[in-house]
């Protein structure tokens, strides 16, 4: 079964420095029916202006993934960490038994455009941690593992049983994910337009997909599409 998630019916938040578009419940927008899907709990649509950002604050026991689509982001944190995540890269933050970051866009003159998403962490109490890969140019047409539970090249650490891959698919192209019984997916488009069987999704729209043992995933356009393979716990 596929569920289809339309990007115009996401809550938001506007302030002088921040527009976001939340795929599930977040901060001041709460909607039931969108909690969140399996350990998948936020994925944020955010733009932010030249110069803004999110000042320090805290967080604990959550996998917080960062994903840049345009622009560059500058972040910090209490473990020491300053560096800066650009298209191309993947930033992963354990919070753990606790940490404290700020994430501001590198620029003063250009916005910065990235998806944050947050996965619940399979158990609570970790030690925190940081880490950010640069992936692979270009996926030619396939999706490409880039988080996982246990250290592989080319991937980030995620601390829960959740795979996440990527598709840069050109017009025509279409990749097939095979699930294995009893897990779900869920299937976010970053940029571009590309379908989910019959399902058209454009750029901020999702599909939870469950029941299946696979699905296959084609773009109308140059297409960059997250796949989040989860247990169905």
């Amino acid at each position: 079964m596929i569920q289809f998630r339309d990007r115009t019916m996401r809550g938001t938040t506007h302030t002088g420095w921040l527009d976001s578009r939340h795929t599930f419940s977040f901060g001041g927008y709460h909607d039931p029916a969108h909690m969140g899907f399996h350990a998948l709990r936020v994925i944020n649509d955010d733009h932010v202006i030249p110069g803004g950002g999110f000042p320090t604050h805290g967080h604990r026991d959550m996998e917080i993934l960062t994903y840049v689509l345009s622009g560059a982001l500058a972040h910090q944190d209490s473990l020491g960490n300053g560096t800066v995540i650009r298209p191309g890269e993947l930033q992963r933050m354990s919070a753990g038994t606790g940490i404290r970051h700020s994430e501001f866009n590198a620029s003063q003159t250009e916005p910065v455009h990235f998806l944050q998403i947050w996965i619940v962490p399979g158990r609570t109490g970790l030690a925190p941690s940081y880490q950010q890969q640069a992936l692979p140019e270009g996926t030619g047409g396939q999706l490409q593992l880039i988080g996982a539970p246990g250290a592989a090249p080319g991937t980030i650490t995620i601390h829960q049983d959740v795979r996440l891959f990527r598709a840069h698919l050109a017009p025509g192209q279409s990749v097939t994910q095979v699930l294995a019984p009893g897990r779900a997916a869920w299937v976010q488009v970053a940029s571009g337009i590309a379908a989910v069987g019959a399902t058209e999704l454009r750029e901020g729209d999702g599909a939870a997909i469950t029941g299946e043992l696979e699905f296959a995933l084609s773009a109308e356009t140059v297409s960059d599409v997250l796949v989040f393979d989860l247990a169905a716990h």
